[in-house]
């Protein structure tokens, strides 16, 4: 994590982005299908979204050393699936609110390292930016995200993989000593990912790999997640495009 993204950093960028989602799901037709979610619909998307911000606030405010039932927890969703946008903001400041008080260091419950409220902070700047972008590919906006949130979203990713419920389950069956290379055209990031016979380890830095992509900051956040396939006109990929589909499977959030 770059030093210069703090807590206070995250907290703030969490609730320009829940508005920027919120925006456009309220001018988008709830029944909307959200192309990069297959099967989900906008209201879908942002129900999802919600859910997840209360049980992170709720998770960093009991200070919570297991992980909680997403499905317990009293979320208020609106009986309206037109009025989930406002539902949507109205969780922002009660998640700031909690991160700001519990401090970066507050221990508490994680999927992922290190133990502590700004692994939240950081978990929900990138689920929010993800899903905003989300939301702008299903109402025909081409996403921005800007280089350092987009550069801190891929290191997060990348860290957090072994330890995320799905993608743990198959890391191992990728090809071992494969390798995958991520080059950012329009800023400094590079990131070389290794397949290992336990799952992977990555490192930023250059070099030659089974297969590599490259492309400004913001896609190759959206091509690390699923949202931008291998084939996009907008990436130049380099040796083993199937190594990048399969990357893509195994990996799926």
């Amino acid at each position: 994590m770059a030093d210069a993204l703090d807590h206070d950093w995250f907290i703030e960028r969490i609730t320009d982005e829940i508005d920027r989602l919120a925006w456009v799901a309220d001018g988008a037709d709830p029944l909307l299908p959200v192309p990069s979610c297959p099967g989900w619909a906008m209201a879908k998307l942002i129900k999802h979204t919600g859910i997840v911000h209360r049980w992170a606030a709720e998770t960093v405010a009991t200070r919570s050393s297991d992980r909680l039932d997403m499905r317990a927890l009293d979320v208020g969703l609106p009986a309206k699936e037109s009025d989930y946008a406002g539902w949507l903001t109205s969780g922002a400041e009660p998640l700031a609110g909690v991160l700001r008080a519990a401090g970066p260091d507050a221990g508490v419950w994680t999927w992922g390292s290190p133990k502590t409220a700004i692994w939240w902070a950081r978990r929900m700047t990138h689920e929010t930016t993800v899903h905003r972008a989300d939301a702008e590919i299903a109402a025909g906006i081409t996403p921005a995200i800007g280089p350092v949130a987009a550069a801190d979203g891929i290191d997060e990713f990348l860290a957090n993989l072994p330890t995320s419920r799905r993608p743990a389950e198959h890391l191992g069956s990728l090809p071992t000593g494969e390798t995958l290379h991520l080059h950012a055209t329009d800023s400094d990031g590079e990131w070389l990912i290794r397949f290992t016979e336990d799952g992977l380890d990555w490192e930023r830095g250059h070099a030659k790999a089974t297969a590599a992509v490259r492309a400004p900051v913001s896609l190759l956040l959206l091509f690390t997640y699923g949202r931008v396939s291998p084939g996009d006109d907008r990436l130049a990929v380099f040796g083993a495009e199937s190594l990048l589909t399969e990357w893509q499977e195994k990996t799926a959030l």
